[in-house]
């Protein structure tokens, strides 16, 4: 039989190999990514379940963003070091049958040994989700629910001053670089659903969920268009500090490229 080659052949035996992977999960019963005593978090159990698979030791994984307490993902990006036997592609059909239902692994791929996806994403997208529409309990697991019509067009036009690299302290929690690049604000509506992409190199903790209450102020009336740009001119916390939701916000994709310009401040 001829010996497996490039991903699907496995390692020597404790020999480091270094291998990335894009991650799905549910964020709604996790205290957020990073792993903290006595909780449960996504990273926890990326963790708990690599164990078995290398004797029991513990494997450090790492992250594009480490997103808050009950925020989801569609396409966070991964990296660990694994010592153990097994290819790629025994791996990750072991690490996914290890894992709780909640979290998914998809695309294990070998990559160089200095990788790490926080300082090799390119740009991070998130989506927020709004049903605007009646109460309806499946949709808003993942949605935030809005009863009142929304003005997203005005939305739109207010969340277009934030695009470009400013000083958003207004729009996160505190941090020494407040300085962020914002690619594109998005918002769109299908029907009774309204969504709000936004695109960047790098986030403050909860930033987009500050813009998108932000918007939804707008998109209700409660205050002008003008009031989202003079707020990101003050640098005081917008709107007394309102923050949507975690539940309608889902880290939707990590695009990996060259180093990224930016440090990932939290998410």
């Amino acid at each position: 039989m001829s010996p497996r080659s490039g991903d699907e052949q496995g390692p020597r035996e404790g020999a480091p190999v270094r291998y990335r992977a894009r991650v799905e999960y549910d964020g709604t019963d996790f205290f957020g990514f990073q792993a903290q005593p006595g909780t449960r978090t996504v990273q926890g159990e990326l963790e708990a379940a690599l164990a078995p698979l290398s004797g029991g030791s513990r494997v450090r994984v790492d992250a594009a963003g480490r997103t808050d307490t009950g925020v989801h993902a569609a396409g966070q990006v991964i990296a660990f070091t694994y010592r153990g036997m097994l290819g790629a592609a025994e791996l990750g059909r072991a690490l996914d049958a290890l894992l709780p239902g909640d979290v998914a692994v998809r695309d294990l791929r070998r990559v160089p040994a200095g990788f790490h996806p926080r300082y090799a994403a390119r740009y991070r997208e998130y989506r927020y989700t709004v049903w605007n529409g009646p109460r309806s309990p499946l949709r808003e697991r993942f949605a935030l629910g809005v009863r009142t019509p929304l003005d997203t067009a005005a939305m739109a036009r207010a969340g277009s001053v934030l695009v470009g690299r400013h000083d958003f302290s207004a729009f996160g929690v505190a941090d020494r670089q407040p300085v962020r690049t914002l690619h594109e604000v998005r918002v769109r509506r299908d029907g009774q659903l309204v969504t709000i992409d936004v695109r960047g190199e790098a986030f403050l903790r909860q930033m987009v969920r500050r813009i998108v209450a932000a918007l939804l102020l707008v998109g209700r009336g409660e205050v002008e268009e003008s009031a989202v740009a003079a707020a990101l001119a003050s640098g005081a916390p917008a709107f007394n500090g309102a923050v949507a939701p975690a539940k309608g916000l889902c880290l939707r994709r990590v695009v990996l490229g060259r180093a990224a310009t930016e440090m990932n401040g939290d998410r």
